[in-house]
C-alpha cells in the first residue's frame, strides 16, 4: 500500500482530532484506531482489546499515523486566524486569544462564538489535519519496500 484513499485520509484525520491512536496495515490497508489512553483516561480498555491484540500480533505490518503535537495544533489555529480578512473583527479576537494564557481554551471560546467563522474553522482544521495525515503516512513509508 503506497497511497491512502480520500476516505482513509478523512477517517484518520477525524480520529486523530478526537484523540485516537491510528494504525494502518501497510500491506492490506486495514485501518485500526482506538482511544489514546493518555488522552482518554476513562475509556473501557476491554472494548478495544481485539484491535490491540491484532496490532500486537501483526506489529511489523502496521504503521502508526502520528497525531499532531500541541505546537502543530497551535500553528493550525494561528494559520486560521491569519487567513481571515484583516477587516474581520473575529481575526483580531482569535489572534488575541492565542496570545492569552491558556490559548487553546481561549481560541475555542472565541471560535465557538464567531458565527459563520466557526464552520470555516472546522473546515480549515479538517483540511490541515488531512494534510498532516498524508505527510505522516508518506514519511513513514518512505524508503520501505511495500508489497
Amino acid at each position: 500500500m503506497k497511497t491512502l484513499t480520500k476516505e482513509q485520509i478523512k477517517e484518520i484525520a477525524e480520529d486523530l482530532d478526537m484523540g485516537f491512536k491510528c494504525f494502518l496495515n501497510k500491506k492490506t490497508g486495514e485501518y485500526l484506531s482506538f482511544p489514546d489512553p493518555l488522552k482518554h483516561y476513562e475509556t473501557d480498555e476491554d472494548a478495544w482489546k481485539d484491535y490491540k491484540k491484532k496490532l500486537r500480533k501483526n506489529a511489523k505490518d502496521f504503521i502508526e499515523i502520528d497525531g499532531l503535537d500541541s505546537s502543530d495544533s497551535f500553528q493550525i489555529m494561528a494559520d486560521f486566524a491569519e487567513s481571515l480578512p484583516d477587516s474581520a473583527s473575529e481575526k483580531q479576537r482569535l489572534v488575541n486569544a492565542l496570545n492569552r494564557r491558556k490559548p487553546f481554551r481561549e481560541f475555542k471560546y472565541e471560535v465557538d462564538n464567531a458565527g459563520d467563522y466557526r464552520e470555516m474553522w472546522f473546515e480549515f482544521k479538517q483540511q490541515k489535519i488531512e494534510e498532516w495525515v498524508v505527510k505522516s503516512f508518506n514519511d513513514k513509508i518512505e524508503g520501505e519496500d511495500l508489497e
